[in-house]
């Protein structure tokens, strides 16, 4: 339950603190004190859209902070902290939740669940668990199927609603496989397609079998048997440079000269002997190229133009690939890849007939839950409509009478079922969709009276209700009240309301004041006991909160609501 809520900058509101508590709540005040603020407040913490038009004028934001009672380990606990937030557990198993919104004047808006930041969504899901806000929007949304077939449901229970689980279940798994097989079906030819050209690049890649890195391998060849005198020339200049039988010196004979010079006359010097070692080294590594050198022109194989023109057209087969995937090994992984991918293709005939023969049988899974539901739905109906024409006779609506219809309609994920929620509000006359001909003040009552009967298999934590009165009055509104008060028993109610017969039921009555200074209108709330409450009582009756005839008729009606 909702047990306090503080608005700062909304609307006409500059900063108020509403007191709530179990039980019900009425909140009532003067036309444009800021009533409605109060519920636009609530649908902020709730996750709805924010409106900037909200924040009040000459201010940068407006805030709005409200403080719940939760399970401490419930639904509601789970989701704050699965969003990052906390809980502050107060004894007993329950615990208090801190919910934030803060709205810029430039339509900017923040949330906060649990003390932490977090997205409206998170707002939107807890509100799912906490509250159900009825508003006049809301009586014109009691006009839709949907919300018809949806306030069916929630009478229902969890049988029905294990019923609507089940049937969901195999209508999203048959949806699945038939839209699997649609786009089989579409994309057959391009599939097709698909498979023809892979085949003819696969067998084109086949034709060639390169082996990994062998273009590399082919282009060093090629460039090898295509320069292969030079590089005999170059070795044997190279080799005759360090190593020859010729009369002219070499390298090698003159480290070897240098050296046994060095060597000779560093008995002489000691700083001579240093070089000794370095020539000698110098000589070794000279014969050792020589050797190399030596091994290199014997191995020169020439190959002749038969092997060049042999690694050419090699070489030539392989460019082929190169233009059609870039590189050898992309050629490579299209031939693994796309024998995978063949396999896949091919074997769209007997996917096709496997995916027939699965939507075959979850067809008929989802008609006999179809069935199911419409069975549940039937039954559920009947006890509805005598359910909720009972609680219209306490309304002031003694000859209405409910009628809920259950009716075949177009496959959905809610089932196969049109709800018509109908309304005979005098004795002969035939039954009439709501959406169609029930007034404004037999909407609110019939809302109201469904929520009612509804509350007992599906309770609800916290019912608001924002004139939900209107068009009504009298003893009307006096047993509206009162059943506000038999809803209360077990919810938490708060109800926007101008009439004093629905107020008087309230145990807790708040009311929106305004006050002015000759520039800015500023509200408060107060809570009203006493005197104070009959004089507001007085105003909402007459309008002159000071009548004794309107006091009178305050207390009378108080005095009738605690009887």
């Amino acid at each position: 339950m909702i047990e306090e809520m503080r608005l700062r900058g909304l609307g006409v509101i500059a900063e108020a603190t509403l007191p709530m508590g179990p039980g019900f709540t009425a909140i009532t005040g003067e036309t444009g004190a800021g009533k409605t603020m109060v519920v636009t407040g609530l649908g902020l913490l709730l996750g709805q859209r924010a409106d900037s038009g909200a924040v009040r004028a000459g201010t940068a934001q407006a805030s709005v902070d409200g403080v719940w009672i939760v399970d401490e380990n419930g639904p509601v606990a789970e989701r704050v902290r699965e969003a990052g937030g906390e809980v502050e557990p107060i004894g007993g198993g329950r615990a208090e939740l801190y919910l934030g919104r803060v709205l810029s004047s430039e339509g900017r808006s923040r949330a906060s669940v649990g003390g932490r930041p977090a997205p409206a969504a998170v707002l939107a899901d807890l509100a799912e668990q906490l509250i159900v806000v009825h508003g006049q929007s809301d009586q014109l949304r009691l006009k839709s199927a949907v919300a018809q077939r949806d306030a069916l449901d929630r009478f229902g229970g969890p049988d029905l609603v294990a019923v609507r689980a089940r049937y969901r279940e195999a209508y999203d798994s048959w949806r699945a496989v038939d839209a699997e097989l649609a786009q089989l079906d579409a994309d057959r030819e391009s599939r097709r397609r698909e498979a023809d050209d892979l085949r003819a690049r696969i067998a084109d890649i086949e034709a060639v079998d390169p082996q990994p890195g062998e273009d590399a391998v082919l282009a060093e060849r090629a460039e090898r048997l295509a320069n292969v005198e030079g590089l005999r020339e170059a070795a044997a200049v190279a080799h005759d440079a360090l190593s020859n039988d010729d009369e002219l010196p070499d390298a090698v004979s003159l480290l070897a000269e240098a050296r046994r010079a060095v060597e000779r006359a560093s008995t002489s010097d000691p700083a001579l002997a240093a070089f000794v070692e370095p020539l000698a080294d110098l000589g070794y590594r000279a014969t050792d190229l020589v050797t190399g050198l030596s091994a290199y022109l014997a191995d020169l194989d020439e190959g002749g133009p038969q092997e060049l023109a042999a690694v050419e057209e090699r070489r030539a087969a392989l460019g082929s690939l190169l233009r059609v995937h870039g590189t050898l090994d992309d050629a490579l992984d299209l031939l693994r890849s796309g024998s995978a991918r063949l396999v896949e293709l091919d074997d769209d005939g007997d996917r096709i007939e496997r995916l027939r023969a699965e939507r075959d049988e979850l067809t008929a899974r989802v008609d006999a839950a179809a069935g199911e539901l419409t069975a549940a739905r039937v039954a559920a109906a009947e006890r509805l409509g005598s359910a909720v024409t009972a609680e219209l006779r306490e309304l002031a609506l003694p000859d209405a009478r409910l009628v809920v219809t259950v009716e075949p309609g177009a496959a959905s994920a809610a089932g196969r079922d049109d709800v018509t929620i109908m309304l005979a509000p005098h004795p002969g006359a035939e039954p009439r969709s709501v959406a169609k001909g029930a007034s404004g003040g037999e909407l609110s009552r019939v809302m109201l009276a469904i929520e009612v009967v509804i509350a007992a298999t599906d309770p609800v934590p916290t019912f608001v209700f924002d004139e939900v009165d209107a068009g009504i009055g009298g003893a009307a509104a006096i047993e509206v009240g009162r059943r506000l008060a038999r809803l209360a028993e077990n919810s938490q109610v708060i109800v926007v309301t101008h009439l004093a017969q629905v107020a008087a039921f309230a145990s807790n009555h708040l009311t929106v004041v305004k006050s002015h200074d000759g520039s800015v209108t500023a509200s408060s709330v107060r809570r009203l006991d006493g005197g104070a409450r009959e004089a507001e009582m007085a105003r909402l009756l007459s309008g002159l909160p000071d009548s004794d005839a309107a006091i009178e008729h305050a207390r009378e009606l108080l005095s009738l609501a605690r009887s």
